[in-house]
C-alpha cells in the first residue's frame, strides 16, 4: 500500500508541477516543445535495437499514432523488415506490414537519422561478461552513436536492464560531453521493459510500465510519451529507483527458482515428488506462491540481472549472499539433470552415459518460443558431449544452433526429426523444454528411457517405469 501511495503522490507533483510551469512559461522551451510535440503525436520516435524488446516497443509506439523509425546494426533485420516480414512472435508480420504501409514505421541501419528524432529509446542488450561482470559496451555505443546528433529538445531514454546508477551515471555522461546539459537542452529517462516471449494475455501496450526521468521535468516528458502507447504507465522517483525495480523483479523470480531447484535434489534424495508437493502446496489461498523447477534457467533477463546488482553492490562494500547463492544452485542443475540420466541409463540399460545417444525436447529456453538466449539445453548438450556422449535436440521452433558466444562448437547443429524410428534410435530422451506441439505419446511409447525435467508426462497422464523426473 505504501509504495502504491507514494507513486500516486509522485504522480501528482508532477502534474502540478507542470501545470504551474506550463502556466508560467512566456515563451517556447525545449520541455514545453517537446511536451506539445508529444501530447499531439507530432514527436518522432526512435527504437534503437530491434530485437525482442524493441521492434514489439516500436510497432506499439507506431499503432498509437507516432512516427518511428526502428534502428539496428545488423542489416539482415533491416532487410527482414523491409520485406514485410517478422522475426519475434509478439509481432505479427500483418502488423509490421500495416504500420510500415501507413507510413508510421520504417527501420534503417542509418544513425545519422536520429537527429531527425524527438524521443530516441535504447532497446540494446546488457549481457554479462565470462567473470559475470556488467558488459555495458552496446549501451555505450549505442549513447555515442546518439551523442553524434543530439540536439536541444530530444528525450533520450534506456529500456536496457541495467544496475542503478548506470542512465544517469553513463548516458548522461557520454551525452552531456556534447556540451548539451540533461534537463536544460535535452531530457533523459529509464524505463524498463517488461516483456514476456510467448505470453498471450499481455502485450507491450497492456503491461504496466515504469518511468522515470532525470529530473521533474524529464519525468513529465516520460509519463506523456508512454501514456501516449501504454495503458498503465507507473513513475517512480528517480532513474535509480526504475533501475531497481526491474532487478528486484527478476531477483525476486531467480532466489525463489533456485530455492525450488533445492527443494527438488533434497525431496529426489527421500523419495518425494517436488512437483506433487507444489500442486499441493499451492492450493493454500495465502501465503504462498508456486514456482517450479527445471533443468536451469535461461532467457535474458533471470540468469543474467541478479549478477548486475552483485556486482554493483561491491561498489558499497556489501555482500549479495542470497543472489549469489541462488545463482550458484541454478547454474548447477545442468549438471545434476546429467548426473540423473546417468544414473538412470546405467540402472536401467546397464550402458554408461559415454557412450549413450541422447535426444534433448527442447532448445528454446522456455515453452512455446524459438528464443535460445542463456537456455540450459545447450549447457546440457555440452555436459553430455564432455562425459563422452552424444546428444541431439528436437525443438519445433529452432530448425539450427545459430552462433552464440558460448557454445561456438554447437553452431549449425539441426533439430531433428520425431518419428518412432528417430526416436528408437537414442539410448534416452531428455525433456528441457515442454512445448505444447510435441508428441509426447509418441515419446512415451517409443523411447526406452525418459528424463522428464518439466513434469510433462504426469500433467498429460502419460506415466510408466521408464519416464524418470528430474
Amino acid at each position: 500500500m505504501q509504495g502504491h501511495l507514494t507513486a500516486i503522490h509522485i504522480a501528482a507533483i508532477y502534474a502540478q508541477a507542470g501545470q504551474k510551469r506550463l502556466g508560467n512559461y512566456v515563451t517556447n522551451t525545449p520541455f514545453t516543445d517537446l511536451l506539445n510535440k508529444i501530447q499531439t503525436y507530432q514527436a518522432r520516435a526512435g527504437v534503437i535495437g530491434l530485437g525482442y524488446v524493441g521492434l514489439p516497443l516500436a510497432i506499439t509506439l507506431a499503432k498509437s499514432g507516432f512516427n518511428v523509425t526502428g534502428f539496428d546494426v545488423d542489416p539482415a533485420k533491416i532487410r527482414a523488415l523491409d520485406a514485410g516480414n517478422s522475426y519475434i512472435e509478439a509481432v505479427s508480420s500483418d502488423d509490421l506490414t500495416r504500420e510500415s504501409s501507413s507510413g508510421r514505421f520504417h527501420s534503417s541501419d542509418d544513425f545519422s537519422q536520429l537527429a531527425f528524432c524527438d524521443v530516441i529509446v535504447i532497446c540494446v542488450p546488457t549481457p554479462l561478461t565470462k567473470h559475470r561482470d556488467p558488459d555495458l559496451s552496446y549501451v555505450e555505443a549505442t549513447s555515442r552513436s546518439i551523442a553524434a546528433t543530439l540536439r536541444s529538445g530530444q528525450l533520450i531514454v534506456l529500456e536496457s536492464t541495467t544496475y542503478p546508477g548506470t542512465t544517469d551515471g553513463i548516458v548522461k555522461t557520454i551525452l552531456e560531453k556534447t556540451g548539451l546539459k540533461s534537463g536544460r537542452d535535452f531530457f533523459l529517462g529509464f524505463s524498463p521493459e517488461r516483456e514476456d516471449p510467448g505470453n498471450r494475455d499481455f502485450d507491450t501496450s497492456s503491461i504496466p510500465k515504469i518511468v522515470a526521468g532525470d529530473g521533474v521535468e524529464a519525468g513529465e516528458l516520460m509519463q506523456g510519451f508512454y501514456g501516449q502507447a501504454v495503458k498503465t504507465v507507473v513513475p517512480v522517483s528517480s532513474n535509480a529507483t526504475a533501475e531497481a525495480v526491474k532487478l528486484t523483479e527478476n531477483i525476486f523470480r531467480a532466489v525463489n527458482i533456485a530455492l525450488v531447484n533445492e527443494l527438488k535434489t533434497v525431496y529426489a534424495a527421500m523419495g518425494i515428488d517436488i512437483w506433487e508437493v507444489i500442486e499441493a502446496a499451492k492450493t493454500k489461498p495465502f501465503g504462498y506462491m508456486p514456482f517450479y523447477p527445471g533443468p536451469g534457467l535461461g532467457g535474458h533477463c533471470i540468469p543474467i540481472d541478479p549478477f548486475y546488482l552483485t556486482w554493483k553492490s561491491r561498489e558499497y562494500d556489501l555482500p549479495t549472499r542470497f543472489i549469489e547463492l541462488a545463482g550458484e544452485i541454478n547454474s548447477a542443475m545442468p549438471r545434476y539433470v546429467v548426473g540423473k540420466l546417468a544414473e538412470a541409463l546405467d540402472i536401467r540399460s546397464g550402458k554408461a552415459l559415454s557412450r549413450s545417444r541422447v535426444l534433448i525436447i527442447g532448445l528454446a529456453y522456455k515453452k512455446n518460443v524459438p528464443d535460445i538466449r542463456e537456455s540450459p539445453s545447450l549447457r546440457l548438450m555440452e555436459i553430455i558431449h564432455e562425459r563422452g556422449g552424444a546428444a541431439d535436440y528436437h525443438d519445433p521452433y529452432v530448425a539450427e544452433i545459430p552462433s552464440t558466444r558460448e557454445y561456438m562448437a554447437l553452431k549449425g547443429r539441426k533439430s531433428v526429426d520425431l518419428t518412432k524410428e528417430t526416436v528408437e534410435s537414442y539410448d534416452a530422451v531428455l525433456i528441457s523444454t515442454d512445448h505444447d506441439s510435441v508428441d509426447y505419446t509418441l515419446l512415451a511409447a517409443s523411447s526406452p528411457l525418459i528424463i522428464d525435467t518439466r513434469n510433462i508426462f504426469t500433467k498429460r497422464g502419460l506415466m510408466a517405469d521408464h519416464i524418470v523426473k528430474s
